[in-house]
């Protein structure tokens, strides 16, 4: 297998489906788990569900052919922390392998584009009057938060909303105060726990 000839990165197991990836991953307890969707008995988010929730130090790499909204967004909230599709190339997947083994996020370009749009037109920001946000946070926090869950970085969150750095910098540090989170990782996931993505 090609991410067997990564250096650095050991092949533990492979698993044929969803049922034997949870068990293999229980067993030893990756860093990583490369996770396809579509798999016979129990797809791939029903099984990143259930990796993330018995083992939050092994994190999901979605590998998929699919790249659809279908595929896509349920694998996140299932606590994928990078997505790929399997035309990324092999040092896509290094790249990605590391970043996940880090703590890091990683998504495709065009995944993250279809976040940002999704952030920005397909859900925005929840008006007050409908649901309050979480830990005192402003809609305009919610909103780079959201941004930061799409992997986009300050400078691209500026241009974004059309903010200055300095400003979106701020708003960045709040966010952390106000979510309790050290890094940008631990923002991420607060925002995928509290429906903010």
């Amino acid at each position: 297998m090609l991410v067997g000839l990564i250096e650095g990165v050991d092949v533990v197991a492979t698993a044929a489906n969803g049922v034997e990836a949870v068990e293999q991953a229980g067993e030893l307890r990756p860093d990583v788990v490369l996770m396809d969707l579509r798999m016979p008995g129990m797809d791939g988010i029903e099984a990143t569900r259930r990796i993330r929730a018995e083992l939050p130090a092994t994190q999901v790499l979605v590998l998929t052919t699919y790249a659809d909204d279908t595929a896509l967004f349920p694998a996140l909230r299932a606590g994928a922390r990078g997505y790929l599709t399997k035309d990324a190339t092999a040092e896509e997947i290094e790249h990605a392998i590391t970043a996940l083994a880090a703590g890091e996020t990683h998504l495709a370009p065009d995944i993250q584009q279809r976040l940002v749009s999704a952030a920005l037109h397909g859900h925005p920001p929840a008006p007050s009057g409908h649901r309050e946000l979480p830990d005192g946070m402003s809609p305009r926090e919610a909103e780079v938060l959201r941004l930061m869950a799409a992997g986009l970085s300050n400078a691209e969150i500026a241009t974004t909303l059309v903010l200055s750095n300095a400003t979106v910098k701020t708003h960045v540090n709040h966010i952390f105060t106000k979510t309790g989170s050290r890094d940008r990782a631990q923002a991420v996931r607060y925002a995928y726990l509290h429906g903010l993505t």
